[in-house]
């Protein structure tokens, strides 16, 4: 758990002991990080409250399938919660981000990127998810990465998206 951060309260949940194998990664400190840097960049102004879950795919090709109907591992899945459900503290609580180790270590292996950059990706589109952005169509696809792309630029982490637009 952590303690507020910039008025937000971020839950990390490591899970999985599959998570052992990110090293010497602070993975609490990186999650907490990308929730405040996406809900500052979404500019969410009210206090809010976000768990992040970092599991194995057995446990999130569960929850795909339980949820999207998807037998299939994934990287990372949102659950937000439907309504203005206020904390004790008077946060909204906006759901919960839940990332899945194998399949993140295989991607960013894959795609030449570092565990920790793929990861503080994988938390802030999550994030995003949870205050409403979506990329079911172009146009909403082109503004949740436009965002994406400006979080993470002040997090020094590379635009995800540079390599599979050049392809």
């Amino acid at each position: 758990m952590s303690d507020p951060v910039g008025g937000h309260m971020v839950i990390v949940d490591v899970a999985s002991l599959a998570w052992d194998g990110a090293g010497s990664l602070d993975l609490e400190s990186l999650a907490v990080q990308a929730v405040v840097a996406a809900l500052a960049g979404a500019a969410v102004e009210r206090r809010a409250e976000v768990g992040v879950r970092l599991t194995d795919d057995a446990e999130i090709r569960s929850l795909n399938r339980q949820w999207r109907d998807r037998d299939a591992a994934t990287n990372v899945l949102s659950f937000p919660l439907d309504d203005d459900n206020a904390g004790g503290d008077g946060a909204v609580m906006l759901g919960d981000v839940v990332v899945a180790y194998e399949t993140v270590v295989a991607e960013a292996s894959r795609d030449g990127k570092s565990l920790s950059d793929h990861l503080t990706h994988l938390v802030v589109h999550g994030v995003l998810h949870l205050v409403g952005f979506d990329h079911e169509q172009a146009n909403k696809a082109e503004e949740m990465e436009a965002l994406e792309r400006r979080i993470l630029a002040g997090l020094d982490v590379p635009d995800p998206y540079a390599d599979s637009e050049a392809a």
